[in-house]
């Protein structure tokens, strides 16, 4: 569903996972400036947690920046999708665990100057594995990492 201030934009590209419209905005100096927008059905983020002091990362190979990046597990809502339904299939298909507590933490917006994606962030815990199910293009390795560690790779930028 589109915000009320893109309601007069227009779709310049439809896309699988979103759109992009145009819109013409009035600036201060009077005159209508151009902007996109990518028009994006939300997503989700999930903190998997096997216990107090491991979590489940993920090496996540991603085309876009030409990198194998470590991750949290996340994805994009289907339509109509829950945010707490989307959050428990993608820790599922991308960790192979399956949560048996999935509480919500907060949500956002990922970049709101550009793009209508709103995150929504999720802790998932009573881990049990089950097995990855994988989209055919992912290319996804999962790993428990302690926590100790999992803020190291973080203050180093990993």
């Amino acid at each position: 569903m589109l915000p009320p201030s893109l309601k007069s934009s227009q779709r310049v590209f439809a896309g699988v996972r979103f759109d992009v419209h145009a819109v013409d905005l009035p600036g201060r100096d009077g005159k209508t400036h151009r902007r996109e927008v990518v028009v994006h059905p939300g997503a989700v983020v999930v903190l998997p947690l096997l216990d107090d002091k491991t979590v489940v990362l993920i090496r996540n190979e991603r085309f876009a920046v030409g990198q194998t990046l470590w991750e949290l597990p996340a994805g994009t809502l289907e339509p109509d999708e829950a945010p707490e339904l989307c959050a428990a299939r993608e820790v599922e298909e991308e960790t192979g665990y399956r949560a048996g507590a999935i509480g919500k933490l907060t949500d956002f917006y990922t970049s709101p100057g550009i793009c209508t994606e709103r995150m929504y962030a999720f802790v998932a815990t009573d881990l049990r594995l089950v097995g990855q199910s994988l989209d055919e293009s992912e290319r996804i390795t999962p790993r428990p990492i302690a926590l100790a560690e999992a803020y190291d790779m973080i203050r180093k930028g990993e």
